[in-house]
């Protein structure tokens, strides 16, 4: 492994992009497009757009809570997870925040673009995922800070993702795609639930309030598993009210690994936990692909 030293720019703003999470930000984009296309109603441009904005927002994410981690003491030299660049001094302030201002510039370029295929809710959507990208970590009332962390996560990387992108393909909405932004929203909530589980020691030194801080380690265990049996059980109830996305229980080809990622979970705590909280991102990816791959195959 490279001393941090020896690092080039370009790795040292890889790593501020935290490439494991892209992934799954990727995930909700590609079922949203999955409907789309078994529906008859896939744009490529749209889509292409759609994945970009959302590969952009979850690295604008990341680099506005490298920064307002950092400002707010809750990353420290006793962090437990994946190096933070500010606080390692690989970065300035000054140069992540510009990172994080080129970046929503460019999604908000990509954003106009898919506001002029599809409309004025586009921009309500991309504006509000940018408000909230900033204020999870930022402003004067930190979402992440407040227990409200997970919920950001849920619509706007599930709702919102996989919403979005099936509107502006088809102008339209259905309640199989809800259902379905929904699963995921609670697919990738759990990517957070470890991470707040790994950090509820500092971040509670730090006061940041997160949703784990408050349900404690027992809790924060129950609210992995409780995400899991209902984006589990949603494809069942796709299946059940609509028998044209019974496709959709092909997830359920997924649950060793949901078992796995959980029997971790259960038992790891610290470092450890990192090798879960990239077995979740794995997971949350996989789901998706079946999700996906069982409504497009059967019709």
């Amino acid at each position: 492994m490279r001393e941090q030293s020896q690092l080039s720019k370009a790795q040292i703003w890889i790593l501020a992009a935290r490439p494991k999470t892209l992934p799954a930000a990727a995930a909700s984009v590609i079922l949203g497009c999955s409907f789309a296309i078994k529906n008859g109603n896939f744009m490529l441009f749209p889509a292409l757009a759609a994945i970009l904005i959302s590969l952009l927002l979850q690295i604008g994410a990341n680099f506005a809570n490298d920064l307002f981690d950092y400002q707010h003491g809750a990353d420290t030299n006793k962090r437990l997870g994946p190096l933070r660049v500010t606080q390692a001094g690989l970065l300035t302030p000054s140069q992540v925040r510009t990172g994080m201002i080129v970046v929503f510039a460019i999604s908000i370029l990509l954003g106009s673009y898919l506001a002029w295929v599809a409309g004025w809710v586009v921009i309500v959507i991309g504006i509000s995922a940018i408000f909230a990208a900033l204020a999870y970590t930022g402003g004067p009332f930190p979402f992440g800070y407040h227990s409200l962390g997970d919920l950001f996560v849920l619509i706007f990387f599930g709702f919102a993702a996989v919403c979005g992108t099936y509107y502006v393909q088809t102008h339209a909405m259905i309640m199989p795609v809800i259902w379905a932004g929904f699963a995921m929203g609670l697919m990738i909530t759990n990517i957070l639930v470890v991470n707040n589980l790994r950090d509820i020691g500092t971040d509670r030194a730090a006061g940041k309030v997160t949703l784990a801080v408050r349900l404690g380690v027992a809790g924060t265990r129950l609210e992995y598993l409780a995400c899991l049996i209902i984006a589990y059980a949603i494809p069942i109830i796709l299946f059940l009210t609509d028998k044209s996305y019974s496709g959709s229980v092909f997830t359920w080809l997924s649950i060793p690994l949901a078992i796995k990622s959980f029997q971790e979970i259960s038992k790891f705590t610290g470092t450890s936990l990192n090798h879960t909280l990239a077995g979740t991102a794995r997971l949350a990816l996989i789901y998706a692909l079946l999700f996906s791959f069982g409504i497009i195959l059967i019709h």
